[in-house]
């Protein structure tokens, strides 16, 4: 069993977490600005589908990038040097919450960015603590990714393709301004391919947040966005 947590109520040790599924902390509370952010400073996270509670979770191991291990292929390199597109910080950020949202992906039954869940970042980034990086092609968005920064911390949440690599593009973009400003881990929640092909790989719990607790406490005094 899982505890059901009240809106003042704080969160059980990571330690309590599920090992099935895996990850399985809480239910319930709230998507204010401040229980996001009190999670995502413990590496915990929601994630639920329609119709369900809010579920938090954990999971062990935990998937993250170093910036400074990020691995472009050639063909990656190769269609980056082009400039037929554009990348653009923070210029849409609800726009590419929605298109994630809308993105079919294998194995999964509709989405689990509720409009609860748009709105509760869409408050976060009002505050400063989430951002978007956009691909865009004569004037249209094409790709993107969005995520949450705290300190030197950075939480990848989603991203969206219309166009072959416009995801990958902008991914790869958010890397580089993270490592260029002094992160010094990106969260990437579950272990997939794609995000293995990058530079992306496991650690354990108890290493993802020895790490995190130094990180988002602490400030590069040039990150901006």
């Amino acid at each position: 069993m899982i505890p059901w947590l009240k809106a003042d109520e704080a969160f059980p040790p990571l330690a309590k977490a599920l090992r099935e599924p895996n990850g399985l902390l809480a239910a319930g509370a709230d998507l204010s600005p401040a229980r996001l952010l009190a999670a995502y400073r413990q590496g915990i996270f929601p994630w639920y589908s329609p119709g369900q509670p809010i579920l938090w979770w954990s999971p062990d191991p935990r998937m993250v990038l170093f910036p400074s291990e990020l691995k472009v292929s050639r063909s990656l390199a190769k269609r980056m040097r082009k400039d037929d597109y554009e990348i653009c910080f923070d210029t849409a950020f609800r726009e590419v919450m929605l298109q994630c949202a809308l993105t079919e992906r294998p194995g999964q039954d509709g989405t689990w960015i509720t409009s609860d869940i748009v709105e509760g970042y869409c408050r976060l980034h009002a505050l400063g603590h989430a951002h978007s990086v956009e691909t865009w092609m004569e004037g249209e968005l094409v790709g993107g990714v969005y995520g949450v920064a705290i300190g030197r911390m950075f939480y990848g949440e989603s991203m969206f393709h219309h166009v072959t690599d416009a995801s990958k593009l902008a991914f790869v973009h958010l890397v580089r301004r993270l490592h260029d400003q002094g992160f010094g881990m990106l969260d990437c929640q579950m272990k997939t391919a794609h995000l293995a092909s990058l530079g992306a790989r496991e650690v354990s719990r108890d290493e993802f947040s020895q790490r995190l607790s130094e990180l988002v406490n602490s400030i590069h005094p040039h990150a901006q966005w």
